[in-house]
Parts: C-alpha cells; structure tokens; sequence
C-alpha cells in the first residue's frame, strides 16, 4: 500500500462525493493499492478491507483518531483521542475466516460478508436486504444430508449465522469502551473506519481546495504545484498571502 498524494486524496474525494459509503472505500483502496484490481479488492472481507483502510488512514492522517461523542446516561460531551492500534484486530487469510456450522440437522459453511455482497443489496428493503446478505455468505448448505438452496433456510438459521459472521471476521465490527468521567456510565460505542476517515477527507479537502484558491489567486501557481508544497511551507504562503 501507497499513501495517497493530495491530488489523488483530492481524485478519490471529488469521485466519492454522490457515492455510497462501500462506494468510497473501494474508490480509496484502488486508489492505493493499483496492482490490485477492483474486483479484488470488492471480494476482501469487510474486516479485511477495514483493515487497510485503518493502514491508509494512518498514511494520511496518523495513528491517532480524536473524536467526540455524548453520553447517553447524562449527555456530557466527551472528547477523546483513541490510537489506532485499539481498533485494529489481526487478520488472518480469506480462507481461514470461512467456518461451519451444524444446528437442528442443518449443516452450513459460511464466509464472511464482502463489498460486493453489499453493493449488490444496495437499495433493498431492510428484510430483504438482511436476508439477501446473509443466505450470500452460504457457500454450502443441507439438511439432513440433503442439498438444499441458502434462500430456503429458516429465521433460526439466519440468526445463526449472523452470530457466526460477527465472530469469524471481527475487525468488520468495532466498538469503543468508553466511561463517562461525569456519571461513571459505561457503554459501547460502534465505530466505523470508512465513514471517520472519509468526513476526515472531507474537511481536509474543502480546507485545500480553499489554500489553493488563495495561493492560486495570490502567486499565480497552478493547483499541482501547490498540492505539491508540504503543509507548512504551504501555511506560511498563506500567511504571506493573507498579511
């Protein structure tokens, strides 16, 4: 993996900006990682993908993510920063996260969600996107010996295997602990790496596109030229720009 340069940050960001969010992600990793190609890379577990998605965003931005947030007992803000390495899970091969799973004469072998699965649901109602998503993670289902098609498995089985998903492919599901200094309450919070990331993208894209319009205007430079400027030679030509 590559860290992205501010022209092809700002590529991705003016790309994704009517994309859904599994839209994004996808857009970032095939921006940094050329060699593979998109349709790898949709076939990377949702864990997996997190996980470079974290590496890249670190490449960017560092390994610290502040953030803010309430408490739900007593709604005192909290500000905190959070290091990366809390949230990042090992990860094992593709293949290794596949399981089986035997219930009530069942017998399923499962694999973990993908980008694709989730472009392919986009648009669905929520019962049917549920059910669409996890009958496509069955690579393998019977009953009593018997062959059987995944969309004929009953809610109990789904359950099932929606427990099983989380398990096998757990950097897919991050939560934050977190205790509020104000009333002691404790409580998990789900944090998602591609949303965090891409509002980070965002801000700093719309502060850029600003920087370049001033020192466009100001020193005549094209835009390549001054996404080329580190940030701080870049800060005090907008100083020098704005005296």
């Amino acid at each position: 993996m590559r860290a992205l340069s501010g022209s092809k940050l700002l590529d991705v960001w003016e790309r994704g900006q009517a994309a859904l969010p599994i839209e994004r992600a996808l857009y970032l990793l095939s921006s940094a990682i050329p060699e593979s190609s998109p349709e790898a890379l949709a076939l990377l577990s949702i864990g997996q993908r997190d996980a470079q998605i974290f590496e890249l965003r670190e490449l960017a931005f560092g390994r610290q993510l502040p953030m803010m947030t309430m408490c739900p007992a007593c709604f005192q803000t909290l500000e905190l920063t959070v290091p990366t390495s809390s949230l990042r899970v090992p990860m094992k091969p593709l293949d290794d996260l596949e399981c089986c799973l035997h219930l009530d004469g069942y017998a399923i072998r499962i694999r973990p969600l993908n980008s694709e699965d989730i472009v392919s649901c986009a648009g669905m109602d929520a019962a049917r996107y549920r059910r669409e998503l996890l009958t496509g993670c069955v690579t393998e289902a019977s009953f009593q010996g018997d062959v059987l098609s995944a969309q004929t498995l009953p809610e109990s089985v789904l359950r099932e295997i929606e427990e099983r998903i989380a398990d096998i492919d757990p950097q897919a599901d991050v939560h934050i602990n977190l205790v509020c200094p104000e009333c002691n309450n404790t409580w998990k919070q789900a944090f998602d790496i591609v949303s965090y990331f891409w509002m980070e993208i965002d801000a700093w894209a719309r502060r850029i596109l600003l920087e370049v319009s001033v020192l466009a205007r100001v020193f005549g430079w094209r835009e390549s030229d001054i996404l080329e400027l580190s940030p701080a030679r870049r800060q005090i030509y907008m100083a020098m720009a704005q005296a």
